[in-house]
């Protein structure tokens, strides 16, 4: 015997609500919303360093000149730092990046290198940087090394080329067009040429990071490899590109170097490696991998720069700097660490 269907009454229980239409970008909104908060909080440093500054040395430190030369410094280490953003949200490392821009800068500024002009030095630092970034991504992606391993001796490697290539001697620029980017008549309105590079490489870096397949792997294989290649990602071709795009920015680094310093010496880049892992780890990139952002490690690199340029003015011992920028480190893993605990 069947009976008709009863219509609901007003105490009959309410229909299930319809799940949300993309749990993807809802669980993806509390690590959004923590980095939204620590790039304000970046900002709000740096302009607490730009007060300190200007109350400390306000007609030297608010001049036109010296905030262009702010920004020029941070320019090539700055392009280094984008690289190296990648290469850590991957869950890698790279310890040579200093190295490749002493190498690259030297070998772009040989005699043979400057007879072929403006783009022959421009295509040797490239082109080195992007060789040894081959090197350092076969070693880790194919080769089964360490990323820590690998890039040291990439480090050594390329300190120790750079020393030969020179014979420990400074290497003139007579290229013309080159030197010429870093003189007042070549800035376009007031923002010299080498600024302008450096946010054409972050509007690019932040681009392929945030809008981009590649930067939606980078962050898979960082995060969890094994898942990563079992979601049908090639771990060991990301990994190779990560570094070949490290020696890219490295390439460029070195050429923004040469311009800068209308030379090419074997000391170049040094430490580089710990200031641009150091400006990512600040700006809320994690160094176990799986999270980064283009954004907070360029206000990283402002931040050291800016303070460097305060000591600078003040005439403040290196030492002193340095320490202060261990103290920010350790204060930016440890809130990383309660970001984790309490996430």
């Amino acid at each position: 015997m069947t009976h008709s269907a009863t219509p609901a009454g007003p105490n009959a229980p309410a229909a299930p609500a319809p799940s949300a239409p993309d749990g993807k970008a809802a669980a993806r909104r509390p690590v959004s919303a923590l980095l939204d908060m620590r790039n304000l909080s970046l900002l709000g440093v740096l302009a607490v360093l730009v007060a300190v500054g200007g109350v400390t040395r306000p007609d030297e430190f608010l001049a036109t000149s010296n905030l262009q030369l702010v920004l020029t410094q941070a320019s090539v280490i700055g392009v280094v730092t984008v690289g190296m953003t990648f290469v850590i949200t991957g869950g890698g490392i790279d310890l040579s990046v200093g190295a490749i821009v002493a190498l690259a800068s030297v070998w772009a500024t040989t005699v043979a290198t400057q007879e072929f002009g403006f783009a022959g030095i421009l295509f040797t630092a490239v082109a080195v940087g992007v060789g040894c970034g081959l090197v350092n991504g076969l070693l880790v992606a194919y080769g089964g090394m360490v990323p820590f391993i690998a890039t040291l001796a990439m480090f050594a490697s390329a300190r120790g080329l750079a020393l030969q290539l020179t014979d420990g001697r400074t290497q003139i620029v007579t290229v013309d067009a080159v030197l010429d980017l870093g003189v007042p008549d070549a800035y376009v309105l007031g923002v010299p040429p080498l600024v302008l590079v450096f946010a054409a490489v972050t509007l690019v870096g932040w681009l392929l990071f945030n809008r981009t397949t590649f930067g939606r792997r980078t962050v898979a294989v960082g995060g969890n490899a094994e898942a990563a290649r079992l979601a049908g990602i090639d771990v060991r071709r990301q990994r190779l590109l990560l570094y070949l795009l490290s020696g890219l920015c490295c390439g460029i680094a070195a050429f923004l170097l040469i311009v800068l310093a209308g030379s090419g010496q074997n000391t170049n880049g040094n430490l580089y490696e710990l200031d641009a892992i150091a400006a990512a780890i600040i700006g809320g990139t994690l160094l176990s991998g799986g999270r980064g952002t283009i954004a907070g490690s360029v206000l990283g690199v402002l931040i050291f720069t800016t303070i460097t340029n305060i000591f600078a003015l003040n005439n403040l011992e290196s030492a002193v700097q340095q320490i202060a920028k261990g103290a920010i480190i350790v204060a930016a893993v440890l809130v990383q660490r309660r970001a984790l605990r309490d996430g």
